[in-house]
């Protein structure tokens, strides 16, 4: 047979020739393999080229969310102040008109109460037309959120009362307002003016 006809010469040509086949093909899977676990020098540059690109980006929004948290800081801050100045832009006017107001109340208080009487028309007439401009200012004064501020028998409150003096009053709390000489006001909730106070102390 064709077998047994072949030389020892290139049966062991044959084999060695396989065998050189099967080491080149280990040697090529080796490589391959020796390629993934290496990764090229390109694959390294890309993967650090990818990493900046991501530090950039994760800068950049940061950057973003904060420059987006200043500007509505700003718009918050900018509508309280248009808020404020809505409310009190009427602040020094309405300081002048409590001047007013005073002269109002004194010019009431000064009439003698005992005299206000039919047979006295005038002053009667003089009297009631005081105390209804004296009325009329004060809606006035309510519906712009100016509110008087008349503490007798409240605690001393140093934001809305000024002390003149200190005296001790039988039957009344230290620290409590015992006389007030000048009626205080409130713009929304802010004083405009002080009461002008006279304060109970320990006796």
């Amino acid at each position: 047979s064709f077998c047994l006809r072949t030389s020892p010469r290139l049966l062991c040509a044959a084999t060695q020739q396989k065998n050189t086949g099967q080491n080149l093909e280990e040697d090529q899977s080796q490589s391959q393999n020796e390629q993934k676990v290496e990764p090229s020098s390109a694959e390294k540059l890309l993967a650090e080229e990818k990493a900046k690109l991501e530090e950039q980006l994760k800068d950049v929004t940061e950057k973003y969310k904060r420059a987006l948290a200043d500007a509505e800081n700003v718009r918050q801050r900018s509508q309280k102040l248009v808020e404020e100045a809505k409310l009190y832009g009427i602040q020094s006017f309405c300081k002048d008109l409590l001047e007013v107001a005073d002269i109002l109340e004194k010019a009431t208080e000064s009439v003698p109460k005992e005299e206000i009487k039919d047979e006295n028309p005038h002053l009667k007439s003089l009297y009631e037309g005081l105390v209804m401009t004296e009325m009329q200012i004060q809606k006035v004064f309510k519906k712009h959120g100016l509110l008087r501020l008349n503490p007798v028998g409240a605690k001393f409150d140093p934001y809305e009362h000024e002390a003149l003096f200190h005296t001790p009053v039988e039957g009344q709390e230290p620290g409590t307002i015992a006389l007030v000489s000048k009626i205080g006001y409130k713009l929304h909730g802010r004083t405009l003016r002080p009461a002008l106070v006279g304060v109970v102390k320990d006796a």
